[in-house]
Protein backbone atom coordinates (compact mmCIF):
# COMPACT_ATOMS: atom_id res chain seq x y z
CA UNK A 1 0.00 0.00 0.00
CA UNK A 2 1.23 3.57 -1.16
CA UNK A 3 0.53 6.38 2.01
CA UNK A 4 1.36 10.05 -0.07
CA UNK A 5 3.68 11.62 1.95
CA UNK A 6 4.37 15.56 1.73
CA UNK A 7 6.37 16.13 3.95
CA UNK A 8 9.88 13.94 3.66
CA UNK A 9 12.17 15.69 6.59
CA UNK A 10 11.53 15.72 10.25
CA UNK A 11 13.37 16.91 12.71
CA UNK A 12 12.61 16.44 16.96
CA UNK A 13 10.22 18.57 18.55
CA UNK A 14 9.53 18.25 22.14
CA UNK A 15 6.19 16.61 23.48
CA UNK A 16 4.26 17.93 25.95
CA UNK A 17 0.79 18.03 27.21
CA UNK A 18 -0.84 20.06 29.75
CA UNK A 19 -3.84 19.87 31.66
CA UNK A 20 -5.69 23.29 33.00
CA UNK A 21 -6.79 22.92 36.54
CA UNK A 22 -9.96 24.43 37.58
CA UNK A 23 -9.41 28.55 38.87
CA UNK A 24 -11.16 29.99 41.77
CA UNK A 25 -11.54 33.86 41.68
CA UNK A 26 -9.83 35.19 44.32
CA UNK A 27 -11.56 36.77 47.95
CA UNK A 28 -12.13 40.37 47.67
CA UNK A 29 -10.47 42.75 50.08
CA UNK A 30 -12.68 43.40 53.49
CA UNK A 31 -13.90 46.65 53.52
CA UNK A 32 -12.09 49.32 55.39
CA UNK A 33 -12.76 49.75 59.45
CA UNK A 34 -14.66 53.05 58.59
CA UNK A 35 -17.25 51.72 55.60
CA UNK A 36 -20.72 52.23 56.21
CA UNK A 37 -22.40 48.23 57.79
CA UNK A 38 -24.56 47.99 54.87
CA UNK A 39 -21.76 48.87 52.20
CA UNK A 40 -19.86 45.86 53.64
CA UNK A 41 -22.80 43.77 53.72
CA UNK A 42 -23.24 44.40 50.26
CA UNK A 43 -19.34 43.43 49.32
CA UNK A 44 -19.59 40.50 51.37
CA UNK A 45 -22.56 39.23 49.35
CA UNK A 46 -20.94 40.36 46.24
CA UNK A 47 -17.94 38.31 47.02
CA UNK A 48 -20.02 35.24 47.55
CA UNK A 49 -21.77 35.92 44.52
CA UNK A 50 -18.68 36.14 42.40
CA UNK A 51 -17.42 33.48 44.24
CA UNK A 52 -20.36 31.14 43.46
CA UNK A 53 -20.33 32.31 39.55
CA UNK A 54 -16.55 31.34 39.48
CA UNK A 55 -17.34 27.88 40.51
CA UNK A 56 -20.35 27.11 38.39
CA UNK A 57 -18.22 28.77 35.69
CA UNK A 58 -15.54 26.45 36.35
CA UNK A 59 -17.82 23.22 36.51
CA UNK A 60 -19.32 23.70 33.19
CA UNK A 61 -16.19 24.40 31.61
CA UNK A 62 -15.11 21.07 33.04
CA UNK A 63 -18.54 19.57 31.28
CA UNK A 64 -19.19 20.56 28.50
CA UNK A 65 -16.70 18.95 26.46
CA UNK A 66 -18.16 16.30 27.75
CA UNK A 67 -21.95 17.09 27.33
CA UNK A 68 -20.83 18.44 23.87
CA UNK A 69 -20.70 14.59 22.88
CA UNK A 70 -23.59 12.98 24.50
CA UNK A 71 -25.31 10.44 22.63
CA UNK A 72 -23.66 11.58 19.26
CA UNK A 73 -22.40 7.49 19.17
CA UNK A 74 -19.16 7.10 16.77
CA UNK A 75 -18.96 10.48 16.20
CA UNK A 76 -18.17 11.27 19.92
CA UNK A 77 -16.57 10.14 22.73
CA UNK A 78 -18.28 10.76 25.87
CA UNK A 79 -16.14 8.53 27.91
CA UNK A 80 -13.08 10.51 26.69
CA UNK A 81 -10.92 11.94 29.35
CA UNK A 82 -11.03 15.95 29.29
CA UNK A 83 -7.96 17.82 29.61
CA UNK A 84 -9.45 21.17 30.66
CA UNK A 85 -10.70 19.23 33.68
CA UNK A 86 -7.68 17.61 34.40
CA UNK A 87 -5.52 18.12 37.22
CA UNK A 88 -1.44 18.80 37.69
CA UNK A 89 -1.52 15.00 38.00
CA UNK A 90 -3.13 13.89 34.87
CA UNK A 91 -0.56 16.73 32.90
CA UNK A 92 1.76 14.98 33.96
CA UNK A 93 0.59 11.34 33.24
CA UNK A 94 -0.40 12.63 29.88
CA UNK A 95 3.24 13.79 29.28
CA UNK A 96 4.74 10.58 30.71
CA UNK A 97 2.50 8.45 28.56
CA UNK A 98 3.75 11.02 25.74
CA UNK A 99 7.42 10.67 26.26
CA UNK A 100 7.47 7.05 26.77
CA UNK A 101 6.83 6.77 22.92
CA UNK A 102 9.55 4.81 21.10
CA UNK A 103 10.01 6.74 17.86
CA UNK A 104 12.03 5.70 14.41
CA UNK A 105 14.50 7.59 13.97
CA UNK A 106 12.71 8.24 10.51
CA UNK A 107 9.90 9.54 12.16
CA UNK A 108 7.50 6.94 10.43
CA UNK A 109 6.57 4.64 13.29
CA UNK A 110 6.40 4.39 16.77
CA UNK A 111 5.51 2.15 20.23
CA UNK A 112 4.60 2.65 23.55
CA UNK A 113 4.72 0.04 26.17
CA UNK A 114 1.42 -1.30 27.46
CA UNK A 115 0.29 -0.50 24.29
CA UNK A 116 -1.04 -3.58 21.77
CA UNK A 117 -1.06 -1.66 19.08
CA UNK A 118 1.91 0.44 17.16
CA UNK A 119 1.75 2.64 14.04
CA UNK A 120 3.93 2.90 10.94
CA UNK A 121 4.11 4.32 7.61
CA UNK A 122 3.55 7.27 8.98
CA UNK A 123 2.60 10.64 7.02
CA UNK A 124 1.73 14.17 7.44
CA UNK A 125 -0.24 16.75 5.05
CA UNK A 126 0.24 20.02 5.75
CA UNK A 127 -1.59 21.31 3.14
CA UNK A 128 -5.08 19.84 0.75
CA UNK A 129 -6.96 21.07 -2.31
CA UNK A 130 -9.92 22.12 -2.68
CA UNK A 131 -10.58 22.28 -6.10
CA UNK A 132 -13.05 20.76 -7.75
CA UNK A 133 -12.94 16.85 -9.32
CA UNK A 134 -14.44 16.17 -11.88
CA UNK A 135 -16.73 19.59 -12.06
CA UNK A 136 -18.13 18.30 -8.61
CA UNK A 137 -17.23 19.18 -5.26
CA UNK A 138 -15.99 16.84 -3.02
CA UNK A 139 -14.67 19.40 0.21
CA UNK A 140 -11.56 20.37 1.10
CA UNK A 141 -9.30 17.10 0.62
CA UNK A 142 -6.25 15.43 1.28
CA UNK A 143 -4.81 12.19 -0.66
CA UNK A 144 -3.77 9.37 1.49
CA UNK A 145 -3.28 6.26 -0.16
CA UNK A 146 -3.74 4.29 -3.49
CA UNK A 147 -6.28 1.54 -1.27
CA UNK A 148 -8.76 2.23 1.15
CA UNK A 149 -8.01 1.10 5.17
CA UNK A 150 -5.59 3.76 6.30
CA UNK A 151 -5.51 5.38 9.76
CA UNK A 152 -6.66 8.90 9.08
CA UNK A 153 -6.37 12.34 11.09
CA UNK A 154 -7.80 15.22 10.15
CA UNK A 155 -7.39 18.59 12.49
CA UNK A 156 -8.84 21.43 12.00
CA UNK A 157 -9.28 24.75 14.84
CA UNK A 158 -12.35 23.10 16.09
CA UNK A 159 -11.52 19.78 16.45
CA UNK A 160 -9.52 16.35 15.95
CA UNK A 161 -11.09 13.80 14.16
CA UNK A 162 -9.62 10.29 14.19
CA UNK A 163 -10.66 7.47 12.01
CA UNK A 164 -9.72 3.53 12.86
CA UNK A 165 -11.68 1.74 10.61
CA UNK A 166 -13.68 -1.48 11.90
CA UNK A 167 -11.43 -4.19 10.77
CA UNK A 168 -8.37 -2.85 11.56
CA UNK A 169 -9.46 -1.56 14.78
CA UNK A 170 -10.64 -5.15 15.60
CA UNK A 171 -7.22 -6.47 14.58
CA UNK A 172 -4.96 -4.58 16.51
CA UNK A 173 -7.11 -4.15 19.78
CA UNK A 174 -8.49 -0.73 19.74
CA UNK A 175 -11.32 -0.24 21.28
CA UNK A 176 -12.46 3.26 20.81
CA UNK A 177 -14.78 3.03 23.90
CA UNK A 178 -11.63 2.47 25.71
CA UNK A 179 -10.28 5.39 27.43
CA UNK A 180 -7.09 3.39 27.88
CA UNK A 181 -6.82 2.56 23.86
CA UNK A 182 -7.98 6.29 23.34
CA UNK A 183 -4.77 7.22 25.50
CA UNK A 184 -2.64 4.76 23.74
CA UNK A 185 -3.37 6.24 20.30
CA UNK A 186 -3.25 9.73 21.72
CA UNK A 187 0.11 9.35 22.36
CA UNK A 188 1.49 7.81 19.33
CA UNK A 189 -0.03 10.39 17.03
CA UNK A 190 0.78 13.17 19.37
CA UNK A 191 4.34 11.62 19.19
CA UNK A 192 4.53 10.96 15.10
CA UNK A 193 2.70 14.36 14.18
CA UNK A 194 5.23 16.52 16.11
CA UNK A 195 8.34 14.83 15.16
CA UNK A 196 7.14 15.57 11.01
CA UNK A 197 5.40 19.06 12.33
CA UNK A 198 8.29 20.79 10.78
CA UNK A 199 7.50 24.23 12.50
CA UNK A 200 3.93 23.73 11.70
CA UNK A 201 0.36 23.33 13.92
CA UNK A 202 0.77 20.11 15.95
CA UNK A 203 -1.64 18.08 18.30
CA UNK A 204 -2.23 18.49 21.56
CA UNK A 205 -4.34 16.82 24.31
CA UNK A 206 -6.48 19.67 24.35
CA UNK A 207 -9.08 20.16 22.19
CA UNK A 208 -12.21 17.67 21.46
CA UNK A 209 -10.95 14.46 20.05
CA UNK A 210 -13.46 12.44 18.23
CA UNK A 211 -12.92 8.78 17.85
CA UNK A 212 -14.73 6.84 14.81
CA UNK A 213 -14.78 3.82 13.08
CA UNK A 214 -16.73 4.87 10.91
CA UNK A 215 -15.62 6.31 7.13
CA UNK A 216 -18.12 9.43 7.50
CA UNK A 217 -19.06 11.66 10.53
CA UNK A 218 -20.26 14.71 11.06
CA UNK A 219 -19.72 17.40 14.05
CA UNK A 220 -21.60 20.64 14.29
CA UNK A 221 -22.99 20.79 10.62
CA UNK A 222 -19.08 19.67 9.16
CA UNK A 223 -18.90 16.09 7.66
CA UNK A 224 -15.10 14.71 7.48
CA UNK A 225 -15.18 11.81 5.49
CA UNK A 226 -12.53 8.71 5.15
CA UNK A 227 -11.28 6.07 2.18
CA UNK A 228 -13.20 8.49 -0.39
CA UNK A 229 -12.41 7.13 -4.08
CA UNK A 230 -12.09 10.30 -5.73
CA UNK A 231 -10.10 8.93 -8.76
CA UNK A 232 -9.30 5.96 -9.70
CA UNK A 233 -6.92 4.12 -7.37
CA UNK A 234 -6.84 7.29 -5.12
CA UNK A 235 -8.34 7.38 -1.82
CA UNK A 236 -8.51 11.12 0.25
CA UNK A 237 -10.03 12.19 3.66
CA UNK A 238 -12.32 15.41 2.92
CA UNK A 239 -13.81 17.85 5.38
CA UNK A 240 -17.45 19.19 4.02
CA UNK A 241 -20.23 20.48 4.73
CA UNK A 242 -23.20 18.82 5.96
CA UNK A 243 -25.33 20.04 2.75
CA UNK A 244 -21.97 19.67 0.34
CA UNK A 245 -20.77 23.50 0.96
CA UNK A 246 -17.41 24.48 1.27
CA UNK A 247 -16.57 25.17 4.98
CA UNK A 248 -13.15 26.71 4.35
CA UNK A 249 -15.35 29.86 3.50
CA UNK A 250 -15.02 32.05 6.28
CA UNK A 251 -18.92 33.38 5.42
CA UNK A 252 -20.22 29.56 5.91
CA UNK A 253 -21.89 28.99 9.36
CA UNK A 254 -20.40 26.07 9.52
CA UNK A 255 -17.13 27.60 8.88
CA UNK A 256 -14.07 25.33 10.36
CA UNK A 257 -10.29 25.92 8.91
CA UNK A 258 -8.15 22.58 8.48
CA UNK A 259 -4.84 22.71 9.63
CA UNK A 260 -3.21 19.18 8.92
CA UNK A 261 -4.02 15.73 8.51
CA UNK A 262 -2.19 12.55 9.28
CA UNK A 263 -1.97 8.88 8.40
CA UNK A 264 -0.42 5.85 9.38
CA UNK A 265 -0.93 2.05 9.45
CA UNK A 266 -2.04 0.58 12.57
CA UNK A 267 -0.26 -2.75 13.32
CA UNK A 268 0.13 -5.28 16.05
CA UNK A 269 3.14 -3.69 18.42
CA UNK A 270 5.58 -6.82 18.09
CA UNK A 271 5.13 -6.66 14.34
CA UNK A 272 6.24 -3.16 13.80
CA UNK A 273 10.07 -2.48 14.70
CA UNK A 274 10.97 1.23 15.98
CA UNK A 275 14.58 1.59 15.09
CA UNK A 276 15.28 4.26 17.45
CA UNK A 277 17.57 7.48 16.51
CA UNK A 278 21.47 6.50 17.80
CA UNK A 279 22.94 8.75 20.46
CA UNK A 280 26.45 10.13 21.19
CA UNK A 281 29.37 10.02 19.10
CA UNK A 282 27.10 7.61 16.66
CA UNK A 283 24.74 10.22 16.55
CA UNK A 284 27.27 12.62 15.32
CA UNK A 285 28.49 10.73 13.23
CA UNK A 286 25.25 9.32 11.69
CA UNK A 287 24.46 13.36 11.48
CA UNK A 288 27.75 14.10 9.55
CA UNK A 289 27.53 11.71 7.23
CA UNK A 290 23.95 12.63 5.85
CA UNK A 291 25.37 15.90 5.49
CA UNK A 292 25.66 17.05 1.93
CA UNK A 293 28.74 18.71 2.06
CA UNK A 294 28.42 20.63 -1.48
CA UNK A 295 27.51 24.39 -0.55
CA UNK A 296 30.78 24.20 1.46
CA UNK A 297 32.87 23.44 -1.44
CA UNK A 298 30.25 25.87 -3.69
CA UNK A 299 31.43 28.35 -1.54
CA UNK A 300 35.01 28.05 -1.61
CA UNK A 301 35.43 27.62 -5.42
CA UNK A 302 32.68 31.03 -5.72
CA UNK A 303 34.50 33.24 -2.58
CA UNK A 304 38.31 31.65 -3.92
CA UNK A 305 37.10 32.53 -7.31
CA UNK A 306 35.51 36.52 -6.21
CA UNK A 307 38.30 37.48 -4.18
CA UNK A 308 40.90 37.39 -6.89
CA UNK A 309 38.58 39.76 -9.30
CA UNK A 310 37.74 41.31 -6.40
CA UNK A 311 41.48 42.50 -5.45
CA UNK A 312 42.47 43.15 -8.58
CA UNK A 313 39.45 45.26 -9.94
CA UNK A 314 39.24 47.35 -6.78
CA UNK A 315 42.92 48.02 -6.81
CA UNK A 316 42.71 49.44 -10.47
CA UNK A 317 39.57 51.10 -9.74
CA UNK A 318 40.84 52.54 -6.76
CA UNK A 319 44.41 53.95 -8.46
CA UNK A 320 42.44 55.45 -11.87
CA UNK A 321 39.75 57.02 -9.73
CA UNK A 322 42.39 59.39 -8.00
CA UNK A 323 44.16 60.35 -11.97
CA UNK A 324 40.74 61.85 -13.16
CA UNK A 325 39.38 64.52 -12.40
CA UNK A 326 38.01 65.95 -9.68
CA UNK A 327 34.85 65.87 -10.98
CA UNK A 328 34.67 63.11 -12.58
CA UNK A 329 36.25 61.32 -9.31
CA UNK A 330 32.81 62.31 -7.56
CA UNK A 331 31.29 60.64 -10.31
CA UNK A 332 33.36 57.44 -10.64
CA UNK A 333 33.46 57.10 -6.68
CA UNK A 334 29.28 56.69 -6.45
CA UNK A 335 28.92 54.32 -9.34
CA UNK A 336 31.77 51.97 -7.40
CA UNK A 337 30.34 52.26 -4.26
CA UNK A 338 26.37 51.92 -4.97
CA UNK A 339 26.55 48.21 -4.76
CA UNK A 340 27.83 48.87 -0.97
CA UNK A 341 24.68 50.90 0.44
CA UNK A 342 22.16 49.33 -2.38
CA UNK A 343 20.01 46.13 -0.85
CA UNK A 344 21.54 42.65 -1.84
CA UNK A 345 18.18 41.52 -3.25
CA UNK A 346 18.19 45.25 -5.23
CA UNK A 347 21.73 44.36 -6.50
CA UNK A 348 20.46 40.85 -8.08
CA UNK A 349 17.57 42.76 -9.71
CA UNK A 350 19.30 44.82 -11.63
CA UNK A 351 21.55 42.15 -12.29
CA UNK A 352 18.62 40.16 -13.57
CA UNK A 353 17.93 42.53 -15.81
CA UNK A 354 21.27 43.22 -17.02
CA UNK A 355 22.24 39.38 -17.63
CA UNK A 356 18.55 37.74 -18.20
CA UNK A 357 17.41 35.58 -20.92
CA UNK A 358 15.63 38.62 -22.45
CA UNK A 359 18.54 41.32 -22.61
CA UNK A 360 20.94 42.02 -25.45
CA UNK A 361 23.92 40.76 -23.24
CA UNK A 362 22.11 37.55 -21.69
CA UNK A 363 20.97 36.20 -25.09
CA UNK A 364 24.70 36.75 -26.41
CA UNK A 365 25.80 34.40 -23.65
CA UNK A 366 23.15 32.13 -24.40
CA UNK A 367 24.37 32.14 -28.15
CA UNK A 368 27.49 31.15 -27.43
CA UNK A 369 26.29 28.25 -25.33
CA UNK A 370 27.18 30.00 -22.11
CA UNK A 371 24.15 30.59 -20.62
CA UNK A 372 25.05 32.46 -17.53
CA UNK A 373 21.81 32.97 -15.39
CA UNK A 374 21.75 30.25 -12.72
CA UNK A 375 25.33 28.89 -13.34
CA UNK A 376 28.27 28.76 -10.64
CA UNK A 377 29.79 32.12 -13.39
CA UNK A 378 26.68 33.56 -11.60
CA UNK A 379 27.66 33.25 -7.93
CA UNK A 380 30.64 34.39 -8.60
CA UNK A 381 29.48 37.77 -10.58
CA UNK A 382 26.90 38.59 -7.62
CA UNK A 383 30.23 37.64 -5.12
CA UNK A 384 32.24 40.25 -6.90
CA UNK A 385 29.31 42.81 -7.37
CA UNK A 386 28.68 43.20 -3.78
CA UNK A 387 32.01 43.24 -2.38
CA UNK A 388 33.45 45.36 -4.73
CA UNK A 389 32.89 48.04 -3.28
CA UNK A 390 35.11 47.38 0.61
CA UNK A 391 37.98 46.35 -1.43
CA UNK A 392 37.43 49.61 -3.40
CA UNK A 393 37.08 52.03 -0.65
CA UNK A 394 39.75 50.61 1.24
CA UNK A 395 42.81 50.99 -1.11
CA UNK A 396 41.26 54.51 -2.46
CA UNK A 397 41.30 55.32 1.35
CA UNK A 398 45.06 54.44 1.85
CA UNK A 399 46.12 55.81 -2.09
CA UNK A 400 44.46 59.39 -1.14
CA UNK A 401 46.94 58.85 2.32
CA UNK A 402 50.18 58.29 0.81
CA UNK A 403 52.56 61.67 0.78
CA UNK A 404 52.35 63.04 -2.59
CA UNK A 405 56.24 65.19 -1.90
CA UNK A 406 57.30 61.20 -1.57
CA UNK A 407 55.48 60.27 -5.23
CA UNK A 408 57.32 63.48 -6.78
CA UNK A 409 60.13 62.52 -5.41
CA UNK A 410 59.68 58.94 -7.29
CA UNK A 411 58.74 60.54 -10.61
CA UNK A 412 62.14 62.73 -10.14
CA UNK A 413 63.94 59.90 -10.21
CA UNK A 414 62.61 58.53 -13.39
CA UNK A 415 60.43 55.74 -11.89
CA UNK A 416 57.35 54.81 -14.07
CA UNK A 417 53.75 54.92 -13.01
CA UNK A 418 54.12 51.26 -13.07
CA UNK A 419 57.00 50.89 -10.47
CA UNK A 420 55.47 53.77 -8.44
CA UNK A 421 52.59 51.52 -8.18
CA UNK A 422 54.12 48.25 -7.28
CA UNK A 423 56.85 49.15 -5.57
CA UNK A 424 56.01 52.35 -3.27
CA UNK A 425 51.70 52.65 -3.20
CA UNK A 426 51.09 48.68 -2.53
CA UNK A 427 53.92 48.08 0.09
CA UNK A 428 52.83 51.75 2.20
CA UNK A 429 49.08 51.22 1.79
CA UNK A 430 49.15 47.17 2.76
CA UNK A 431 47.76 47.23 5.63
CA UNK A 432 44.81 49.27 4.37
CA UNK A 433 44.43 46.83 1.27
CA UNK A 434 44.55 43.69 3.53
CA UNK A 435 41.70 45.17 5.73
CA UNK A 436 39.87 45.41 2.52
CA UNK A 437 40.62 42.36 1.28
CA UNK A 438 39.50 40.31 4.75
CA UNK A 439 36.20 42.81 4.47
CA UNK A 440 35.53 41.57 0.86
CA UNK A 441 36.43 37.97 1.55
CA UNK A 442 33.72 37.95 4.69
CA UNK A 443 30.93 39.86 2.35
CA UNK A 444 31.54 37.46 -0.49
CA UNK A 445 31.44 34.47 1.79
CA UNK A 446 28.16 35.61 3.27
CA UNK A 447 26.74 37.20 0.35
CA UNK A 448 23.00 35.49 -0.40
CA UNK A 449 20.55 38.21 -1.90
CA UNK A 450 22.16 38.55 -5.16
CA UNK A 451 23.06 35.54 -5.65
CA UNK A 452 19.47 33.51 -5.13
CA UNK A 453 18.51 36.14 -7.61
CA UNK A 454 21.00 35.70 -10.14
CA UNK A 455 22.07 32.18 -9.69
CA UNK A 456 18.92 30.43 -7.65
CA UNK A 457 19.13 27.34 -5.93
CA UNK A 458 20.13 24.31 -7.40
CA UNK A 459 22.46 21.48 -4.91
CA UNK A 460 25.85 21.04 -6.03
CA UNK A 461 25.85 24.31 -8.60
CA UNK A 462 24.71 27.10 -6.99
CA UNK A 463 23.57 26.74 -3.52
CA UNK A 464 26.25 28.51 -1.12
CA UNK A 465 25.96 27.94 2.31
CA UNK A 466 24.46 31.53 3.54
CA UNK A 467 21.60 29.56 0.63
CA UNK A 468 21.34 26.17 2.34
CA UNK A 469 20.86 28.27 5.95
CA UNK A 470 17.50 29.46 4.55
CA UNK A 471 16.60 26.59 2.61
CA UNK A 472 17.47 23.85 5.54
CA UNK A 473 15.90 26.48 8.04
CA UNK A 474 12.44 27.02 5.63
CA UNK A 475 12.51 22.70 5.57
CA UNK A 476 12.81 22.34 9.42
CA UNK A 477 15.92 21.09 9.32
CA UNK A 478 17.36 23.49 11.86
CA UNK A 479 20.07 20.98 13.25
CA UNK A 480 21.20 21.16 9.47
CA UNK A 481 21.23 25.09 9.73
CA UNK A 482 22.66 25.41 13.02
CA UNK A 483 25.60 23.07 11.49
CA UNK A 484 26.18 25.55 8.32
CA UNK A 485 25.94 28.37 10.65
CA UNK A 486 28.71 26.67 12.22
CA UNK A 487 30.84 26.20 9.60
CA UNK A 488 30.78 29.39 8.21
CA UNK A 489 31.31 31.40 11.53
CA UNK A 490 34.69 29.08 12.24
CA UNK A 491 35.53 29.46 8.63
CA UNK A 492 35.26 33.08 8.34
CA UNK A 493 37.22 33.64 11.99
CA UNK A 494 40.31 31.28 10.97
CA UNK A 495 40.70 33.53 7.34
CA UNK A 496 40.12 36.80 8.75
CA UNK A 497 42.90 35.64 11.46
CA UNK A 498 45.23 34.45 9.50
CA UNK A 499 45.19 37.37 7.03
CA UNK A 500 45.52 39.80 10.07
CA UNK A 501 48.53 37.86 11.42
CA UNK A 502 50.21 37.62 7.87
CA UNK A 503 48.79 41.63 7.58
CA UNK A 504 51.06 42.38 10.64
CA UNK A 505 54.02 39.79 10.01
CA UNK A 506 54.85 41.71 7.33
CA UNK A 507 54.34 45.23 8.36
CA UNK A 508 56.41 44.35 10.91
CA UNK A 509 59.46 42.90 8.53
CA UNK A 510 58.49 46.11 6.70
CA UNK A 511 59.18 48.41 9.83
CA UNK A 512 62.52 46.86 10.12
CA UNK A 513 63.60 47.17 6.95
CA UNK A 514 62.92 50.70 6.79
CA UNK A 515 64.37 51.14 10.26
Amino acid sequence: MRISRTDTCARPVARTAQGCANRVAPPLPSAPATARPAFARRRAVSGAAALALALALAISLAFAPGLAFAGTGDEGDPAAPNPAAAGADGAQDASAADDAVSLAADGTAASLDGSPFALEGFSRSQVGSNSDIGGAYAGYRYLVSDEPGSLGVIATDACIVVYVPHGVAEENGFDKSSSESRSYLKSLLIALDSENAKGGSVLTRQGNWIFTNEPIVEHEGVEYRFDQELKPGEFYACVIGADGSDVTDAANPAHVRPTHADFATMAPADSVEVVGAATGFAALAEFLGGIDLSPLWVTLKTTLTAIVFIFILGLAAAYFSLRIPARAQDIADSIFTIPMVLPPTVCGFLLLLAFGKNTGVGQWFIDIGFPLIFSWQATVIAAVVVAFPLMYRSARGAFENLDPNMLDAARTLGWSNAKIFFKLMLPLSWSSIAAGTVLSFARALGEFGATLFLAGNYLGITRTIPIAIYFEWMNGNTDVAIFWTIVIMLFSFVVILFINLWGRRTTKYRRRAEA
